[in-house]
C-alpha cells in the first residue's frame, strides 16, 4: 500500500502546505480521502493525475476538505471521464447536492454515485476494506482505518477512543493543528496527543493539519509528544510517500 498527503494543511494557508488531501494506492486501486484546495493540482504533481481517481471517501464537510471537489468534478468531466463515486458521513448527498445547485452546469456531467457511511460501520470503498469512527469535531466526522496499515483520524481532539481505534495500526496521520499554547477546541495539541497516544501500538505518527502557528515549532511540538509518547514520530509534508508493507 502506498500513501501520498497530497495535502497537509489546513483553512489557513501556509504557503507550502495545501488543503487536506491523502491518496491512498494499491495495485489497481485508487481512494482519495478529502479534497481541500490545492489537492487537484497536487494531484498533477504526484504523477497520478485526476484521472486516476474514481472515488472520494470524505471525512467531514469543512470547506478545507471538500474545496477541490468541484474542481475535480469538473476537471474529470473535461478530461473524458463518465463516473465519480463520493462516499462519507451522514449529509454527504446533501453537500453534493447543494453545491451543483449553485453550479447548474456541473449537474449531470458525471455519473455520480454518493453512499453516506455512519460510525462504526465496515464498507467497502475503491476495492478497499474500511472501518469508520467518530471523531471529536465541530461537525460530523469519521475517522477510516484500511485494515491494520492505515488510519487517518480526520479533524479531531485526541481522545482514547480514537487512540483504540488506531491501536496496532502500521501508519496513524493524526490531525496536530497548533502548538501548546494555542488554546483550542476541536483539534489536539501535542501535549493532549502524546497523553493520549501513551500505550497505544502505533508503528509510526505522522502529524497533519498544521495551520502557520506550528512553522518553526516543529521540534518542540514533538518532543512534547515524546513526553509520553514512544513512538516514531513525523511531520508530514505535501506529496509525501509512504509504502507499507502487507
Amino acid at each position: 500500500m502506498q500513501v501520498t498527503f497530497l495535502g497537509t494543511g489546513a483553512a489557513m494557508p501556509t504557503g507550502d502546505r495545501y488543503q487536506t488531501g491523502i491518496l491512498v494506492q494499491e495495485d489497481d486501486r485508487t481512494v482519495l480521502i478529502d479534497c481541500g484546495a490545492g489537492v487537484l493540482q497536487r494531484l498533477e504533481q504526484s504523477g497520478v493525475g485526476y484521472e486516476a481517481v474514481s472515488t472520494v471517501l470524505l471525512t467531514h464537510h469543512h470547506l478545507d476538505h471538500v474545496a477541490d471537489l468541484l474542481p475535480l468534478m469538473k476537471a474529470r468531466w473535461l478530461a473524458g471521464e463518465e463516473h465519480l463515486e463520493i462516499v462519507g458521513p451522514q449529509g454527504t448527498k446533501a453537500l453534493v447536492d447543494d453545491l451543483l445547485s449553485v453550479f447548474e452546469y456541473l449537474d449531470g456531467r458525471l455519473e455520480l454515485q454518493i453512499r453516506e457511511v455512519v460510525p462504526d460501520d465496515e464498507f467497502t470503498v475503491a476495492g478497499f476494506d474500511v472501518t469508520s469512527y467518530e471523531t471529536r469535531h465541530s461537525v460530523p466526522c469519521l475517522a477510516y482505518r484500511f485494515d491494520d496499515r492505515f488510519t487517518f483520524a480526520g479533524d479531531s481532539e485526541a481522545f482514547a477512543g480514537l487512540a483504540n481505534f488506531a491501536d496496532g495500526c502500521a501508519i496513524l496521520a493524526h490531525d496536530c493543528s497548533f502548538p501548546d499554547d494555542v488554546d483550542v477546541s476541536n483539534h489536539p495539541t501535542p501535549d493532549s496527543l502524546g497523553k493520549t497516544l501513551s500505550g497505544v501500538e502505533i508503528g509510526r505518527l505522522y502529524l497533519t493539519h498544521l495551520y502557520p502557528h506550528t512553522q518553526g515549532r516543529h521540534e518542540e511540538m514533538r518532543r512534547s509528544i515524546a513526553e509520553h509518547f514512544d513512538g516514531d514520530v513525523r511531520f508530514a509534508e505535501d506529496l509525501q510517500r509512504v509504502t507499507i508493507e502487507s
